[in-house]
This record gives C-alpha cells, sequence and structure tokens, in this order.
C-alpha cells in the first residue's frame, strides 16, 4: 500500500491565479475573455465588478455579489476574507445556489504579494477539500513592465512564480524595450513561456490547465508545469550583465534551478532534508515544485510548495518522459544554489 494518495484533482476545482503588476493589463484581460464562450461553466473572483467593466457582457443578477455573463461564465466579488469566500462559493455550489461553474480564475490587485493566495490554496484543509491550485499567470506590461521590476520587489515576485507570462501593451512599446524585457523575464523564470497579448486579445485557454493534474495521464502538461529543462539551461549566476542590460537590485535577487537525482529517493530521507529546507530557508523559497521517483513507488510523486507551505504529495498516473529522474525546480530569493546542494550532501552523509 502506498504512503500517498493518488492525484485527487479531478474531484477539487482548479483555481488559476491571475497577477501581475498595476496597470499591466489584468483587467483588460478579463473583460475581453469573459465574453469568450469558451469561459462558459469559468468563475471569475474579483474585487470589484465596477473596475472589470461588466456592462455589455451583463445577463442577470445572482445574489448580491455575483452576476451571470451572457458567455455563460459566473463573475463573483471577494467578500471580506478570500478563504471565506471561496468557502462560502463551495457551500453555494453543492447546494445548487449558483449558476454551475467547473473552474474559479482569481484575480489579484497589482499589489499583491501572491504567496499567501498560494499557501491558501496549497495546505488549507477546509480549501483544498473543495479546490486546488491549477497555475499561475502573470500579465507584465511591456511598456512600463522594465521598470516595474527595478522599483518593486512585488512586481519581481509575481513574474517570478508564474507559470505563464503574458506580455501586455507589445503594440505600444519600442521594439528593443519590449525584446530587452522578454530577455530580462527568460533570465527571472526560464521556466515560464512568454506570450503577447494585444488589448487583452488572449485565448483564454491560456489561463487553464497550467499545472500538472491530467484527468488523461497524459504527459506534456506535467512537464511544461515542471519545464525542468529550462532551468538546468538558465542563468544560475544573476549577478552578471546579459543580453545587453543591467540585472536591477530586485531580479538580482532571484534565482532559479532544477536539482535532479539519478537514483530512486528514499523518502523519509529525502521528507527530512526537504523539512529542514523549509525551517532554515522557508521565507526565501518563492517557489518549489518537484516530480520524484521514490523508491518502492511505481507512480511519480508531485510536490509543490512556497515559502514553508507544501500541498501533501501526491502521485501522478504516469511518468511525464521516458526517464524516471527525480527533478525539483526551486525559486528562491537570496539562496542559491551550492547552499542547497551542500544542505543535501549532508543529509546523505549521515
Amino acid at each position: 500500500m502506498s504512503l500517498f494518495d493518488r492525484d485527487k484533482s479531478a474531484e477539487r476545482l482548479p483555481v488559476t491565479l491571475i497577477t501581475g503588476f498595476l496597470g499591466s493589463g489584468k483587467t483588460t484581460l478579463l473583460n475581453r475573455v469573459l465574453g469568450d464562450r469558451r469561459m462558459a461553466r469559468s468563475l471569475v473572483l474579483v474585487n470589484e465588478f465596477g473596475e472589470v467593466g461588466l456592462d455589455h457582457l451583463f445577463m442577470e443578477q445572482v445574489g448580491g455579489d455575483m452576476v451571470l455573463l451572457q458567455s455563460g461564465c459566473v463573475c463573483c466579488t471577494i467578500q471580506g476574507d478570500l478563504d471565506r469566500t471561496l468557502r462560502d462559493l463551495a457551500r453555494r455550489r453543492a447546494a445548487a445556489e449558483t449558476p454551475p461553474f467547473d473552474r474559479v480564475l482569481l484575480e489579484t490587485t497589482g499589489l499583491a504579494d501572491p504567496a499567501p493566495i498560494l499557501q491558501l490554496l496549497l495546505n488549507h484543509p477546509m480549501i483544498s477539500h473543495d479546490y486546488r491550485l491549477d497555475g499561475v499567470v502573470t500579465t507584465v506590461d511591456a511598456v512600463n513592465g522594465a521598470r516595474q521590476l527595478d522599483e518593486h520587489p512585488e512586481a519581481v515576485k509575481q513574474a517570478a512564480v508564474a507559470d505563464r507570462l503574458l506580455i501586455s501593451k507589445t503594440d505600444l512599446a519600442e521594439i528593443a524595450a519590449s525584446a530587452g524585457l522578454r530577455a530580462r523575464l527568460g533570465e527571472l523564470n526560464p521556466g515560464a513561456p512568454l506570450y503577447k497579448i494585444v488589448q487583452g486579445d488572449v485565448d483564454p485557454a491560456l489561463l487553464f490547465d497550467a499545472g500538472p493534474f491530467d484527468p488523461s495521464g497524459k504527459s506534456d502538461r506535467v512537464q511544461a508545469w515542471l519545464n525542468a529543462e529550462a532551468h538546468d539551461h538558465g542563468h544560475h549566476d544573476h549577478g552578471h550583465r546579459d543580453h545587453g542590460h543591467d540585472r536591477s537590485r530586485h531580479d538580482a535577487h532571484i534565482a532559479s534551478f532544477c536539482l535532479t537525482f539519478d537514483e530512486p529517493l528514499d523518502w523519509d530521507r529525502f521528507n527530512r532534508w526537504l523539512m529542514a529546507v523549509r525551517a532554515v530557508w522557508g521565507d526565501r523559497l518563492l517557489r518549489v515544485k518537484g516530480v520524484l521517483d521514490v523508491a518502492g513507488e511505481s507512480q511519480p510523486l508531485v510536490i509543490h510548495g512556497v515559502h514553508r507551505t507544501f500541498h501533501p504529495p501526491t502521485l501522478l498516473a504516469r511518468w511525464p518522459d521516458e526517464g524516471r529522474r527525480s527533478r525539483l525546480v526551486f525559486i528562491t530569493r537570496d539562496l542559491d544554489r551550492s547552499s542547497v546542494e551542500a544542505s543535501w550532501a549532508e543529509m546523505e552523509e549521515t
């Protein structure tokens, strides 16, 4: 009998976190996609209806905090604490008190640190019973993005933890500036694919299915979510000049790297090490995600964490590729690869 649960994600509602700095195009993006029929059976959580401007999409009011749009998408405002809103929505959905929805898109405020929301979704028992974190989509302003990364650590963090990066206003930005920003984002978060969006015009599918779960057991989604190869080929020394630009003082604190383990891992030893890493460096762990080959398990084990909060490990249906190597991706602030590797070496010697 396995120590771990199978991935019960099919039984939980996927939540996509849509983040990005002030003015980076989140509201324009939502305004465009909310009218798309592919958004049917989606619920979008926003702070204020008025900010999004739903008049042309509005169909009917469903309670004071919820409206049903012509596309079949439901829009709801966050009432007080996010966890209370999510619990209330799950209760109302189960009681058929809301229009039906199968996924949740959550827009953060432009100044938000995404970590507390990710922690809530990863390991709050009353939330994870009904919801699972699907992925993080971050919008970046092609015109003002470089300056925002220079001046605001929140903007750097939002970009660093993303599974997908959407670059807005590329039609307004100078070509050289836009190229420099893309190069900088590629260093900051080499694992996240970049997509250009103009006037919020984007395939809604980019907002879905960014996480590791795949009900059909296909492997490509797990590979894209982890994207270990990109981190292996990325720049681990962030203190240098590259692509013709200076790394900002905020970027220089961010590192991303992938540790690989060729032999099956002893879970007790690995878990003790990971607990120690979290205890010592938890504040510096912006995001950790991995697919592990654990001794005694035929299926891959997925782990996923932010700071000191980790989702309970779950087994996937199958391996994402032929090689059964363990791969563990770190996105860190003021923590380098050598320190983490040294801590593992010390654990192996004990």
